[in-house]
């Protein structure tokens, strides 16, 4: 397993994967300053296979195929944890990407897959933000919007037009 982890004050993020993909150097320092100012606490990035994705799907939502990224907000928000050397950021929570939905995902729009997990990773921590695209009235879409557009990112994720279904 292969992790990196950074840290600003106001957010750390660990990206993690079996054997780390040369376009996922650096996402942690991208997502820390694509990241709203409002974001503060640890985000952990797993980056996985499209089968630990359809099981984690499966299990919290109770959908029998891939997705591309699933958020889990953390339970203790309100808290501080401890590390070796004190105290440390809240967790925010944790984000799976299924890294071949996003390689293929990233041919399908027609960008790389370093800019496919950006667009994966900034909905996920979207969500560990509390923002939820299937309830709310539109806010977390202006979010990503806008945030995407100072990234430099294309379309974000609510707003793409679906050209081809995960199996």
């Amino acid at each position: 397993m292969t992790a990196v982890r950074v840290t600003r004050a106001r957010l750390a993020v660990t990206v993690s994967a079996r054997q780390l993909p040369p376009a996922a150097r650096g996402l942690g320092v991208w997502l820390m300053a694509a990241a709203p100012a409002s974001a503060r606490g640890a985000v952990d990035i797993a980056l996985v296979s499209d089968v630990t994705m359809r099981r984690l799907n499966r299990t919290y939502r109770g959908i029998d195929r891939p997705t591309d990224v699933l958020s889990f907000p953390a339970d203790d928000a309100g808290t501080t944890y401890r590390h070796a050397d004190g105290a440390g950021p809240r967790p925010l929570g944790d984000i799976a990407i299924a890294v071949g939905l996003a390689e293929r995902q990233a041919r399908d729009q027609g960008h790389g897959f370093r800019t496919e997990l950006r667009v994966l990773a900034l909905h996920g921590l979207l969500h560990l933000l509390g923002y939820d695209h299937e309830s709310d009235t539109g806010q977390m879409r202006r979010v990503e919007e806008r945030l995407r557009r100072r990234a430099g990112l294309p379309a974000g994720l609510i707003a793409r037009v679906p050209r081809s279904m995960p199996s």
